[in-house]
C-alpha cells in the first residue's frame, strides 16, 4: 500500500523532467533567429559523418526562400593545408546531397568563418524536377578537421551567399560551431 504513492511521485517526476529536456529540444518558431532564420530538421538520410544542423529563411534579409545545411566532418581533412581548391569545395561541402547535378559558377574564394578559413564557390543546382537553383558551398578547416555548409535558394547565388554567411557569423552559430569542432 506505501508503494502506490511513491510509484505516482516518481511517474510524475519523470514526467516533468521528460516535458522539460523536450521543450530544450523544441525547434526555434519564425523570427526566434536574428532575421528570419528558423531551424529545420536535418532533411538528409544517415551518411559516413553525423547529421548537423539546418535553417530556412524567408525574409527580406535573405533572398528568395535560403537554407543552408551545416556540419563538422572530423579527421576529414589535409592536416597540413587545409581547404586547399576548388576541388576540395566541390567534394566535401555537400552540395550532392542537394542535387548530383551541380555546376560552378565561378572560380571559388577564400573566406573565414568563425576562426577557420577555407573556400566558398558558387554553384548552379539542376533540381529533381527539372528547375533550376542556387548554391554556395563552404568548407573551413581547423587543424585535421572540417566544418562544412551549403546554402541553396531560387534567387541569386551571390546573395545566397552573403546570407549563409551572415547566419553562420551568428554568434549563438559560431559557439555551436566551435564546439562541434571540439566534439562536444
Amino acid at each position: 500500500m506505501r508503494r502506490w504513492p511513491v510509484m505516482v511521485v516518481a511517474v510524475v517526476t519523470l514526467g516533468a523532467l521528460s516535458g522539460a529536456v523536450a521543450y530544450q529540444h523544441v525547434v526555434p518558431r519564425q523570427g526566434d533567429h536574428k532575421g528570419a532564420w528558423q531551424e529545420i530538421a536535418w532533411p538528409f538520410p544517415r551518411d559516413g559523418w553525423p547529421a548537423g544542423r539546418a535553417f530556412r529563411c524567408r525574409g527580406a534579409s535573405c533572398g528568395d526562400g535560403v537554407e543552408v545545411y551545416v556540419r563538422p566532418k572530423l579527421g576529414f581533412c589535409n592536416c597540413d593545408r587545409g581547404v586547399a581548391d576548388d576541388d576540395e569545395v566541390d567534394r566535401v561541402a555537400d552540395v550532392d546531397l542537394i542535387s548530383q547535378g551541380f555546376v560552378p559558377l565561378a572560380p571559388g574564394e577564400v573566406v573565414q568563418v568563425a576562426d577557420m578559413a577555407g573556400r566558398t564557390r558558387a554553384y548552379d543546382l539542376k533540381a529533381s524536377d527539372g528547375s533550376r537553383r542556387v548554391a554556395t558551398g563552404i568548407a573551413v578547416s581547423r587543424r585535421c578537421d572540417l566544418l562544412v555548409a551549403v546554402a541553396h535558394g531560387n534567387g541569386d547565388a551571390w546573395e545566397t551567399r552573403r546570407a549563409a554567411l551572415a547566419l553562420l557569423a551568428n554568434r549563438e552559430m559560431t559557439r555551436w560551431m566551435m564546439a562541434a569542432m571540439e566534439g562536444r
